[in-house]
């Protein structure tokens, strides 16, 4: 979850090499393999190669191999700073797989001012990390704070300056008001600038004159230096030349119209001083995979967007090697090469976002409604792997059949009520003097909803009605992208979570107010698409470094999973009086363009399922 967190350094010589060259400095004995002897029946000088033995195989990933070897050394038969060296080894160990407190005491056992300095490193990262998974984001911030002390690379320093900011991000804007002002400590003005780009995400226009205060507040202070830096790569970060692949003619023409006019529109906006980037668009249908990446070379491009079919994109990944960046339109899963990213409008975001918004609100045990096709069976999947996730329990799974108007039988299967309908009828046959009121089921807090915008309409008085108020959590197809406040009165209480984009967010001057004459050439179900290519065009001068710093985009906030897939962290909202309003997100409501409530809506077949 936490991008952020900085992989320990790994020295230039390989792992294999060092053991090697460890075992073999090791004194010669008639004794058994270093590797084989208990660390009773060691010298001091014989553990310490055996514990750099250890410390090799961590830096190659081979904890399992590294763990045998630290289980076969006795802390007894250690020196105070050897077993200092080993508890830090099963830390590192423990944290691999996820035993997060186990990891946490084995570091309250070190004596951390006995570590070397590259040890104390190391503890400090582990440190950080744990903190990190277990909630604890202002100690987490504090280790890494006395971390950048220690870091001599300014590259480390800046990434450990990155994974600080994002640490604090994660915290309330409240949390960090009150304590930022408690005192002006180095903490201190971390948390105040933390707090400050939150408010850029909302207010770009006074984050200037708000930054400038803050310098003012904090001088000397470390991030001063990280953000000269960082402000005078990203007005360079941009290649000289971006090649776009994409589709003229076939099913995912219009789906490329849209990305390539969201691209376009942030290339067109881009205020770099005459700098920006030659774009040079190549049509996928004419050509293979493979003799499009060689032509594009050829012609000096420095990145490329695109495939946008899984198709080509898997056989691009086939053909060629990637010498130049590709961030690729779509998502294969398990598919995972050298420079290759993938960035898509997944549904994999769409399940995780509002799973996690409806555990957050206290909700363990849901009921799933899904439409009956291909698609809805991929999603429930999804619900299924992230609800588990989250220790909670799908009661029961139902489907519908989209085509249908009337969805009272599948809510009844879902609830139970045709069983108690049963029941009852057979019991009023029996005695016909009295009446019986069907039940419906008591065990579920919640429904969990896959739906485009004219079933959800449909869907959702029916399930208010047989259900009362049980909330109801959809995934972002359950709002066609722009208001339509008569229509979606029936939408009235239904939680989701979308695209920023969609639902006001400015995006530095590019958002939907500024972009009408864009968007208005597109039906509802492409304006997502839209924000992708926004997205795309800024993405291409941020994939060295999102891993570390997640960038705040049209489509969410986009963080780098370790497979090269681009994650995103949606905002939520909630249908009230017919329009959908944030969920603390934004302190003001989005600002919705007006007028297009009056057009007729539109609803056209997926885009997403057309993509995929």
């Amino acid at each position: 979850m936490f991008s952020g967190c900085t992989p320990l350094s790994i020295s230039s010589v390989q792992p294999q090499e060092q053991i090697a060259s460890i075992i073999q400095d090791t004194p010669a004995e008639p004794a058994p393999p270093l590797y084989q002897q208990r660390s009773s029946e060691l010298s001091p000088e014989q553990s310490q190669h055996q514990l750099q033995a250890i410390d090799a195989l961590m830096q190659a990933g081979d904890h399992h191999a590294a763990q045998k070897l630290a289980d076969a050394l006795d802390p007894a038969a250690l020196s105070a700073q050897q077993r200092n060296q080993l508890n830090l080894i099963y830390a590192q160990i423990t944290l691999s797989v996820g035993e997060v407190e186990q990891a946490l005491s084995r570091l309250e056992l070190i004596q951390v001012q006995q570590l070397s300095p590259d040890n104390k490193i190391k503890y400090l990262q582990s440190q950080a990390f744990a903190f990190s998974l277990t909630g604890r984001l202002l100690d987490s911030a504090r280790s890494r704070i006395e971390l950048s002390t220690l870091l001599s690379s300014p590259d480390e320093r800046d990434d450990n300056h990155a994974a600080i900011l994002e640490t604090l991000s994660l915290m309330p804007e409240s949390e960090l008001q009150s304590q930022s002002h408690a005192t002006k400590d180095v903490l201190a003005g971390w948390m105040a600038l933390a707090n400050l780009l939150k408010l850029k995400e909302r207010d770009a226009a006074s984050f200037d004159a708000e930054l400038a205060k803050w310098r003012e507040t904090f001088p000397g202070h470390p991030a001063n230096s990280y953000l000269l830096k960082n402000t005078t790569e990203n007005a360079a970060e941009q290649p000289a030349s971006i090649a776009v692949l994409l589709p003229e003619s076939g099913p995912f023409a219009q789906a490329a119209k849209a990305i390539r006019a969201g691209f376009m529109a942030a290339h067109d906006r881009q205020d770099s001083n005459g700098t920006k980037p030659t774009i040079l668009f190549y049509d996928t249908e004419q050509s293979t995979a493979a003799a499009l990446y060689n032509q594009v070379v050829a012609d000096g491009a420095e990145s490329i967007i695109g495939p946008l079919g899984k198709e080509h994109i898997q056989n691009l990944a086939d053909s060629v090697t990637f010498d130049i960046p590709v961030l690729a339109l779509n998502h294969i899963p398990e598919l995972q090469k050298h420079n290759l990213y993938q960035f898509s409008l997944s549904p994999m975001d769409d399940v995780e976002q509002i799973s996690h918004k409806a555990w957050l609100d206290g909700h363990q045990k849901v009921l799933l409604l899904i439409p009956e096709n291909n698609q809805g069976k991929r999603i429930a999947n999804y619900f299924i792997e992230n609800w588990q996730g989250f220790d909670g329990s799908i009661l029961e799974s139902q489907t519908y059949n989209p085509k249908n108007t009337d969805f009272s039988s599948a809510i009844k299967k879902l609830l139970n009520l045709d069983e108690s309908e049963s029941r009852c009828h057979k019991i009023s046959q029996l005695i016909p003097s009295m009446a019986y009121i069907p039940r419906k089921r008591q065990d579920a807090d919640a429904f969990l909803l896959s739906a485009y915008s004219g079933e959800a309409r449909l869907i959702n008085p029916q399930l208010h009605y047989q259900a009362g108020n049980m909330p109801v959590y959809a995934l972002p197809t359950v709002y066609s992208g722009q208001p339509h406040p008569q229509l979606d009165q029936d939408l009235n209480k239904i939680t989701f979570c979308d695209t920023p984009w969609l639902l006001g967010s400015d995006q530095n001057g590019l958002g939907m107010s500024a972009l009408q004459d864009v968007w208005r050439q597109f039906t509802p179900p492409y304006l997502r698409l839209i924000a992708m290519g926004i997205d795309a065009y800024n993405l291409v001068g941020q994939l060295d470094k999102l891993d570390i710093a997640p960038y705040s985009g049209a489509t969410g906030t986009l963080s780098l999973a370790f497979d090269g897939r681009i994650k995103r962290e949606l905002v939520c909202a909630k249908f009230i009086d017919g329009r959908p309003e944030l969920i603390n997100t934004f302190k003001n409501p989005p600002d919705m363009s007006p007028g297009y409530e009056n057009q007729p809506a539109q609803e056209l077949l997926p885009v997403n399922e057309h993509v995929e």
